[in-house]
């Protein structure tokens, strides 16, 4: 691998791991097209811990919060008077990070167990079978659209823009799991999949973006503990200044999709995603087939 391959997967793996189009079926195509059939899975999952960096800077104030409310609780002290982010759907108050904390717990268990699943499956998955996740990843952008737009008008009815402070239910967690889960398939976009069941749970839209990518963190680190065997295969066929150079690219990228996804999902706009996807699985179905 040269290192402008390198830089082009990195800009394709940021770009794709925040917007809802499925970073792994992206890079799998990409890999296809550039004649790198020989990639080792560790190659995709250090690009996705570069993404995982770009998330930690996004949401390190949440996570932070997250850490202070997970220690109170295991050395038993009382929840401060002042709480910050009392509006926070996820962490407003201890009780509702306390919920969260142990939906994260459950949603990544589920994810891991899918997971262990389909990653026997990946090598083996045609371009056929990516592109077909693709229009599945479109159909749940136009539910999440759909849902994100119906919680806007409800709230508007109501005369409030965000709900108090929750946290993240157990049945909530295992919709977002089996979801999630889903999404590990080339051509299912994590994220995509993973709004769209804490939208179609009934958590808050802006919640249900938060979660999608604070939960993602134990998930890519997962993914990266289960691939560290093919950590010499990444040295001999990548090698480690494309490996750099992708990482950096995807870190960067990556943070700046970030912030343009929470916009859009702010807004009920991830039926835009579609519109883009659909034509391309198409184009797959002929031309990569």
């Amino acid at each position: 691998m040269t290192i402008i391959q390198g830089i082009l997967l990195g800009i394709l793996q940021g770009v794709a791991e925040f917007l809802p189009i499925s970073s792994s079926g992206h890079l799998t195509l990409a890999q296809h097209l550039f004649g790198l059939d020989q990639v080792p899975l560790l190659f995709d999952v250090f690009l996705h811990i570069a993404t995982l960096a770009a998330v930690l800077l996004y949401f390190r104030k949440k996570v932070w919060k997250l850490l202070k409310i997970f220690g109170r609780w295991i050395a038993h002290h009382p929840e401060p008077e002042n709480t910050e982010l009392e509006d926070d759907y996820l962490m407003g108050t201890d009780k509702a990070g306390r919920k969260t904390i142990i939906a994260i717990i459950v949603t990544t268990a589920i994810t891991g167990v899918i997971g262990i699943v389909t990653s026997k499956l990946i090598p083996e998955l045609p371009v056929e079978i990516i592109c077909i996740g693709f229009i599945i990843t479109a159909l749940l952008l136009i539910l999440s659209s759909l849902l994100s737009r119906k919680q806007i008008k409800e709230a508007a009815q109501r005369g409030v823009q965000d709900e108090a402070p929750k946290g993240i239910s157990l049945l909530q967690s295992i919709v977002i799991g089996l979801m999630q889960g889903l999404g590990t398939l080339p051509g299912i976009s994590r994220s995509g999949s993973t709004i769209a069941g804490a939208l179609f749970s009934k958590v808050d839209r802006k919640a249900a973006g938060d979660y999608s990518f604070i939960v993602s963190i134990p998930a890519i680190l997962g993914a990266f503990i289960l691939e560290l065997k093919d950590l010499g295969d990444v040295s001999e066929t990548v090698g480690a200044l494309p490996l750099v150079a992708g990482c950096l690219a995807a870190f960067a990228v990556g943070y700046i999709s970030l912030v343009l996804l929470m916009k859009l999902i702010r807004r009920g706009k991830l039926q835009w995603f579609a519109c883009y996807l659909i034509p391309i699985a198409i184009l797959g179905l002929i031309f990569l087939r």
